[in-house]
């Protein structure tokens, strides 16, 4: 039976651990008598079956004795007991950055469950290094390594989140360590959903890829770093950037006039050995074979891997 209250009144819900507060189980366990009496009544949750405790009239002495400084009190201090209806709790709030009276809504299905569906755990694969370094290759490549074996994955491109999520934002110190924040809290949703993030972004500053890391639990962020010299990145600079940077004409450009501050303690790092740059296909194997070491991936069965992966991209990203 669903539970209903009079027009304008709502339900009230008091368990007997604080912990169910503003949990979906509290309501969706609950149940109430089939009685008439049970319309329009204010109920108390006890161990996570809701009880009918009381008729819930329009008005009543309590009511009409909590003073309007005690209704006040209740809507700014968010007291776990109102002074004007005894009973009721009301969920703790707080307060983070410049967002005030804020709640954390805790949901049913949890990461867990989403892992479990998808056969896979949740993590982020943060790809690092100077522009035309390969990190845009190798996200694809990964991409696509992963959704060969029916893996779910996305890609978060640091020129794409610049068409929209990040278009207010420039390449200035504070900006770059504004855009990695959104995407650090982008790539953190992503990996609660189960899936396997992949944000490839040169993030040249090493207290912004630190902070994204720091948001995640032990592990589940995955620092990859494309270790190739400025020399190859500029030689090869595939959208000219290189060039308008040496002129003058781009301002603060990461390896040219802004720094780059290499990993200290990265997971994986990619580099040039003895002149021979790894292929996409190569590189994505590397990082696969690290997923499956670490749990985030089920070892594969059969016989093909990720060399299948189609590799004609140059190495630009």
């Amino acid at each position: 039976m669903s539970l209903r209250a009079p027009k304008g009144v709502g339900l009230a819900w008091q368990p007997e651990n604080p912990a169910l507060l503003g949990r979906a189980g509290s309501v969706a366990s609950a149940k109430a008598s089939s009685s008439s009496k049970s319309r329009g009544a204010l109920f108390r949750v006890k161990g996570g079956v809701a009880r009918h405790s009381m008729d819930f009239p329009h008005k009543n002495k309590e009511m009409d004795s909590c003073s309007s400084q005690d209704r006040e009190d209740v809507s700014s201090k968010r007291s776990t007991t109102s002074p004007c209806l005894p009973g009721i709790i009301y969920p703790p709030t707080t307060t983070v950055g410049k967002s005030t009276n804020i709640f954390w809504q805790e949901c049913m299905v949890k990461k867990q469950d989403r892992e479990a569906m998808l056969g896979q755990k949740g993590c982020v694969v943060w790809i690092t290094g100077l522009s035309a370094s390969g990190k845009s290759t190798l996200a694809c490549a990964l991409d696509h390594a992963l959704l060969s074996r029916g893996k779910l994955s996305y890609v978060l491109d640091g020129d794409n989140l610049r068409h929209g999520l990040n278009n207010n934002l420039g390449f200035s110190a504070e900006d770059r360590a504004e855009n990695i924040r959104r995407v650090g809290e982008v790539a953190k949703l992503f990996a609660d959903a189960g899936l396997i993030c992949i944000a490839s972004f040169i993030s040249p500053y090493r207290k912004d890829r630190d902070s994204c890391r720091q948001l995640l639990p032990a592990g589940d962020f995955i620092e990859v770093y494309l270790k190739v010299p400025l020399s190859v990145c500029e030689k090869r600079d595939p959208k000219g950037l290189y060039k308008l940077a040496r002129a003058g004409k781009i301002k603060g450009f990461t390896g040219i006039d802004d720094p780059y501050e290499e990993p200290h303690n990265c997971e994986i790092v990619m580099e040039i050995d003895d002149g021979a740059v790894p292929t996409p296909s190569e590189m994505a194997d590397t990082v696969i074979s690290f997923l499956e070491q670490e749990g985030y991936l089920p070892a594969k069965q059969n016989s093909n891997n990720c060399s299948g992966v189609h590799t004609n991209i140059d190495c630009e990203g």
